[in-house]
């Protein structure tokens, strides 16, 4: 930060990326759909301790962040299926290289 409270640019662009995944459960949904295409109680399945009401939310704010798309089925009942975008697929690396420092992180400070 630069003393007036500003970032300084290369910083505002991680500022961005924060913010388009920040929470507990963006990244843990976002992991889930690279697996592919999924409805709403797949996901919340994966996602262990997540609400539905909190589910919701968030699927949410990710579709009005372009990272994934909402079709509805014409079945009957309805269904609903979420998938990643282009643009959200361009976060796989990022996913799997969080899961490897992870899974270090976890050796170096717990010791499994």
């Amino acid at each position: 930060m630069l003393t007036d409270g500003t970032c300084p640019a290369s910083a505002l662009f991680i500022k961005d990326a924060l913010e388009a995944v920040e929470g507990r459960w963006k990244l843990l949904i976002l992991f889930s759909l690279s697996k592919g295409p999924k409805r709403f109680t797949q996901i919340a399945r994966e996602v262990n301790g997540i609400t539905d009401k909190t589910l919701s939310r968030e699927l949410k704010i990710l579709e009005a962040n372009k990272l994934l798309s909402r079709t509805v089925i014409d079945s009957f009942p309805p269904t609903v299926e979420y998938a990643l975008t282009e643009h959200g697929r361009s976060l796989e690396k990022v996913l799997d290289t969080l899961q490897l420092w992870g899974v270090a992180h976890r050796k170096e400070v717990i010791g499994k």
